[in-house]
């Protein structure tokens, strides 16, 4: 059982590890009834954190039980899709890179 975290490359990576705080909690306070979040609950509470091209980003978004966040130090941007946690996502998640921060933003 995974929560899948999908932020847009375009953010900046100091703002990820808030973002995906945030995204973790807001998807917990949506599903919180559904059967998935509380056997995550009781557990897993495995998540994974993708970067996703605006592309996959706008066909991620038709995937059920999901969340769009939205950052307002980037203009209110929509940058982070959250996923209720469950065991099977479609096809297109085992494409999605892993977030890592970049060197060029790590030195700033």
């Amino acid at each position: 059982m995974k929560m899948y975290i999908l932020i847009k490359d375009t953010v900046p990576n100091k703002f990820v590890p808030v973002i995906a705080a945030h995204a973790s909690l807001a998807c917990f306070r949506k599903f919180k009834a559904e059967p998935n979040m509380q056997t995550r609950i009781t557990a897993s509470f495995k998540k994974v954190v993708c970067k996703v091209s605006s592309e996959e980003f706008e066909k991620a978004k038709i995937e059920e039980k999901s969340r769009v966040l939205t950052e307002s130090a980037l203009n209110n941007e929509e940058v982070c899709l959250v996923f209720c946690p469950r065991t099977q996502y479609s096809k297109q998640f085992n494409f999605y890179r892993l977030w890592t921060p970049t060197a060029e933003e790590t030195l700033n």
